[in-house]
């Protein structure tokens, strides 16, 4: 199931997480450690992939559909156990 978030609200989320939360996540879904930063808005395709986020232009840095949720909710579980 896809959603939609904003843009900057994908990276508030990133800039909360606590130290190493990327690691960890790549490692519970096995995934490259730069994958899970392109998710969040990174560009690193050498070492990683899109993601399957869509970046439209819009108010608050524009619109993220994001084709699998997982990444993000899994960071946002991380950040209530914070």
């Amino acid at each position: 199931m896809s959603r939609i978030i904003t843009f900057n609200e994908l990276r508030r989320i990133k800039n909360q997480l606590p130290e190493g939360s990327i690691h960890q996540i790549a490692d519970r879904l096995n995934l490259p450690v730069a994958s899970v930063r392109n998710y969040f808005g990174g560009t690193n395709y050498d070492q990683g992939t899109n993601m399957g986020i869509h970046i439209e232009p819009g108010p608050d840095g524009g619109y993220v559909s994001l084709d699998d949720p997982k990444i993000l909710d899994m960071a946002l579980e991380l950040l209530q156990h914070d």
